[in-house]
């Protein structure tokens, strides 16, 4: 009889976990990774804390979608390619609406976009300025 108990508190559990561990939309992805913050934030950490099970459950979830979605996996890979300090500049000007224009840190809207494309690197301090400006750690430029 305790088996039966089992397999009804896991089908149970499978009811309400199955959005979150059978990610086939964006909503569920965004809902799955909401979760996955929460039940992180939640845990301890330990190798046996409780909730590690349900962890490893919604980031195979959330792998398997990253994986299967053809933009969102574009996505990554062309990130993968980018380098630390030119993805961050791309994030700060994304999140804070800027254009090349709008870093004076780093110099004219010229020498923005010499950077962002590789062609020069960002100087010692031009990341000081930045991590001043946006209450960053320099390390946050680098691998």
């Amino acid at each position: 009889m305790a088996n039966s108990a089992l397999l009804e508190s896991y089908e149970t559990f499978m009811t309400t976990a199955l959005p979150y561990v059978t990610i086939t939309n964006e909503e569920q992805y965004i809902a799955t990774l909401a979760e996955i913050e929460v039940a992180l934030e939640a845990a301890g950490d330990t190798v046996h804390d409780p909730l590690n099970p349900l962890i490893d459950m919604l980031s195979h979830a959330i792998e398997e979608y990253e994986n299967n979605d053809s933009e969102l996996s574009i996505f990554i890979q062309e990130a993968e390619g980018v380098p630390v300090d030119i993805a961050m500049i791309k994030a700060l000007m994304q999140s804070h609406s800027l254009t090349g224009s709008d870093l004076p840190e780093i110099g004219d809207k010229t020498l923005v976009s010499r950077v962002l494309n590789g062609k020069r690197p960002l100087t010692r301090l031009a990341i000081e300025r930045l991590s001043k400006r946006f209450g960053l750690r320099p390390s946050m430029f680098f691998d």
